[in-house]
């Protein structure tokens, strides 16, 4: 709890995968990959309860080896390439809701990125002292500069994304950043009753890029063992 405030945190963990199998339970450095991001949470200071969302027998059993209780698996229309996390949400909150579980607040936490610690999770939370009705999300720094890049239209012609000159030192370029899919925080409320994106939560939490890996392939999985290391 934060300020009187109850918080939930989601863990979406479906258990098809195109580029890594059973890539939410893959063995990294001895832990399946989800074990990172249960730990995370188990061991923020603010989160209440923490709610695994699966169709995977295999991974509910991991999760209860690891201190998380997975009570009931979810729709298959949820378990599929097509299905929106914002869905996975509603669904899972209506549920807790119709079990008189009411929270204030819900992280989501995506098993894929698994550098995220409780402490980054608990300075997110801390934002909502000051954006009580705010959404929050976390970013970070880009490596590559905006200002650089391309895009090839119709006539086969370079065209730069952002309308300025590129002529400009690189100490005096802006700072840009990019969603990192590590945290979102919303107001459970706004869940449950707004069609809403995630991705355009408002508030920025942000994160050292050195704690942004999302594991989508093989070989972000080969990068997470050597850092683990």
């Amino acid at each position: 709890m934060f300020h009187d405030k109850k918080i939930v945190a989601v863990i979406p963990a479906r258990a098809g995968s195109k580029g890594i199998p059973n890539k939410n339970i893959v063995d990294v450095n001895g832990n399946p990959l989800i074990v990172y991001t249960i730990n995370a949470a188990l061991e923020s200071r603010y989160i209440d309860r923490i709610y695994v969302s699966t169709d995977s027998i295999e991974i509910a059993d991991v999760c209860r080896a690891h201190g998380v209780e997975v009570e009931s698996l979810r729709p298959q229309q949820l378990a599929t390439d097509e299905a929106k996390t914002i869905d996975v949400l509603k669904y899972t909150l209506h549920s807790l809701q119709s079990q008189n579980e009411i929270y204030d607040y819900v992280v989501l936490l995506q098993p894929t990125q698994p550098l995220r610690s409780c402490v980054h999770i608990d300075e997110a939370i801390s934002l909502i002292a000051a954006h009580e009705d705010a959404s929050i999300i976390s970013v970070s720094e880009v490596e590559d500069h905006p200002l650089f890049m391309r895009k090839i239209n119709d006539s086969g012609k370079l065209e730069s994304l952002l309308q300025t000159s590129s002529t400009v030192r690189r100490q005096e370029l802006p700072i840009y950043y990019k969603v990192n899919g590590a945290i979102y925080i919303n107001k459970v409320s706004d869940i449950v009753t707004q069609d809403i994106s995630l991705n355009d939560n408002k508030i920025p939490y942000v994160m050292d890029k050195q704690y942004d890996l999302d594991v989508d392939t093989l070989a972000d999985l080969e990068k997470l063992r050597k850092m683990l290391k």
